[in-house]
């Protein structure tokens, strides 16, 4: 890219495919300036060498197994579509997802192209552009700019730069803001406007399948030798997968030919059939290498994965779990009972119940651990994750008045939780009740029907009468109290929605916002407009549903939300 192609530089056999190219007007030259590269020469291994940078140095999400949103500012509209098939070829199993050539040349696609770009968690992650990206979005996700071309104005280098300047808070999980991004400088960019921009050093660190991959080599070996039913089965199963795993690695992929030899060692099913301690370090070189294979793109489950592997390499190991995981997994677990009230949770009650017990850690099998971590392992993705992380101080203090007080008896408060346990299980055993059916789908209830539940859950629950009205006054009724613990059926969610979506020109950015409004309203029945301008609705619109719908669609979705939240409580309520 500096110093272009000199003819008497080349190999041997360089020089034959030099010899057999189609050379405008048959003249062969004895090089090729620089300035032309990627205008209207374009070389395989340039492109290669620039991505397998990117890939090995690029800021990474979602556990660190996802590249983070880059944009490559391309040369012409050739050189961006060589890229782009340079792409395909390293990474078949990710053609036409996750890098998308996104220039005014895209058509009537273009519009759909950016909003899916602009959305954090949707493909494409790699925009490739030529001028149509350098100036004027705003994506406060990318993290990752590269330079392929010269750029000759200072207004609008500084404009390109800028792409990576936007703000994004909890890019890398909660609590985890974007601090920084990085610019691959292919062509001198910064030399040439003598820009003090720091380098980067030290390479990413390992991602959660990377890590995953290595926990699982690790567990194999522990079990090597072995005869027990519990460890066979698991060893199969761990062997299946590795196996899989390095016969879905794309041998052209310039980040796989580095490690040819260990794959081609390790493709063979007797490898993994014999696999041993031994065999562990030479392995431990295929972690982290791309693979069609990996397809799962829930990033909770694959960090659930890991925390119930660690667990079984202790088990394998002859120790018990330790306490740090055991602790994580019973808050996990804790926390899934707590959305109890969706079927997907329900159906695996019996086991979240036996796991949220301190005991059955002290004791746990290979076996027992397995199924932990294969029925639960996508019900994790349902926990709230934007819960208030403990902070810890030690600021001084001061007692200002120290007095004695005369205690009087009161009648304890209500234990939400307790009071929500008894709730959910009325719901378990009176799934065909009139009434909470009503009150689940949105349908209208009467004062009556109010009257039935609170009846049945006072003599069956024992919940006090008048802590119950309490609880329900504050909650604005003991129907939206009842309905913000067992949630909203989905699909009334999406009944109520269902109009809303089906006008013409939605685009994706405004499919996913809806989505996410169904999600909350199944998990907590009532959506309080005021939260479609926080958090996680920001993630998709930073400025909330004003950027992406037009002022009657706002309106419409606000009311929308009040009629849900209405529908908990009788119409006949004020003439009762």
């Amino acid at each position: 890219m500096t110093r272009g192609i000199r003819y008497a530089d080349l190999s041997a056999e360089e020089r034959e495919q030099w010899d057999a190219l189609e050379w405008q007007d048959g003249d062969i030259p004895d090089e090729v300036d620089a300035a032309v590269m990627n205008r209207w020469l374009f070389n395989e291994d340039t492109v290669d060498k620039v991505l397998e940078i990117l890939f090995d140095e690029g800021r990474y999400v979602q556990g660190g197994d996802v590249l983070g949103k880059t944009i490559v500012f391309a040369k012409n509209q050739k050189h961006a579509e060589f890229i782009q098939e340079r792409f395909d070829a390293n990474f078949p199993e990710h053609r036409g997802q996750t890098a998308a050539i996104i220039t005014h040349a895209s058509g009537p696609y273009v519009q759909d192209l950016l909003d899916r770009f602009s959305t954090p968690g949707t493909k494409p992650d790699i925009a490739i552009s030529v001028d149509m990206l350098d100036t004027g979005i705003d994506i406060p996700d990318v993290v990752n700019l590269v330079f392929f071309k010269p750029v000759h104005s200072q207004t609008k280098y500084w404009q390109m730069v800028g792409r990576g300047t936007r703000l994004r808070p909890d890019l890398y999980g909660p609590g985890q803001p974007k601090t920084d991004f990085i610019i691959f400088d292919v062509c001198g960019n910064i030399e040439y406007f003598n820009a003090d921009i720091p380098e980067v050093a030290g390479r990413r660190t390992a991602s959660v399948s990377e890590r995953s991959f290595l926990v699982r080599l690790q567990l194999l070996a522990l079990l090597a030798g072995r005869d027990d039913t519990d460890a066979e089965s698991l060893r199969a199963t761990l062997a299946s997968r590795l196996h899989t795993a390095v016969g879905g690695m794309n041998r052209e992929n310039f980040l796989v030919r580095r490690r040819l030899r260990t794959v081609d060692r390790f493709a063979s099913v007797t490898a993994w059939d014999h696999f041993s301690v031994s065999d562990v370090d030479a392995a431990s070189e295929l972690a982290g290498l791309p693979t069609a294979s990996e397809t799962d793109t829930d990033e909770a489950a694959r960090r659930f994965d890991l925390l119930l592997l660690d667990a079984q390499v202790a088990v394998a190991a002859g120790h018990p779990v330790p306490t740090t995981i055991a602790s994580r997994a019973i808050d996990l677990a804790r926390s899934l009972g707590d959305r109890r009230g969706i079927p997907a949770v329900d159906a695996q009650a019996s086991l979240i119940a036996a796991i949220s017990e301190p005991e059955w850690w002290t004791a746990a099998t290979l076996s027992q651990l397995e199924i932990v971590r294969t029925h639960l392992r996508t019900l994790v993705r349902l926990i709230d994750a934007e819960g208030q992380r403990p902070i810890y101080t030690d600021f001084i203090d001061t007692i200002v008045q120290r007095r004695d007080v005369d205690i009087a008896r009161v009648m304890p408060g209500l234990n939400r939780r307790a009071f929500r346990e008894k709730i959910l299980g009325f719901l378990d055993e009176h799934r065909d009740n009139l009434a909470l059916r009503k009150l689940r789908t949105g349908r209208e209830l009467t004062s009556v029907d109010l009257a039935e539940l609170e009846a049945i859950l006072v003599s069956a629950g024992g919940v006090d009468s008048e802590q119950l009205r309490s609880q329900a006054d504050e909650a604005r009724g003991l129907g939206r109290l009842i309905r913000s613990i067992v949630g909203l059926d989905r699909s009334a969610a999406e009944a109520a929605l269902g109009d809303f979506v089906s006008a013409s020109g939605f685009t994706h950015r405004q499919h996913v916002f809806v989505d996410l409004i169904v999600e909350q309203l199944t998990i907590a029945g009532y959506l309080d407009p005021r939260r479609l301008y926080e958090d996680p609705f920001t993630g998709i619109a930073p400025e909330g549903p004003d950027a992406l719908f037009t002022d009657t669609q706002v309106t419409d979705l606000i009311e929308r939300l009040r009629q849900i939240d209405e529908s908990a409580e009788p119409r006949d309520s004020a003439t009762a």
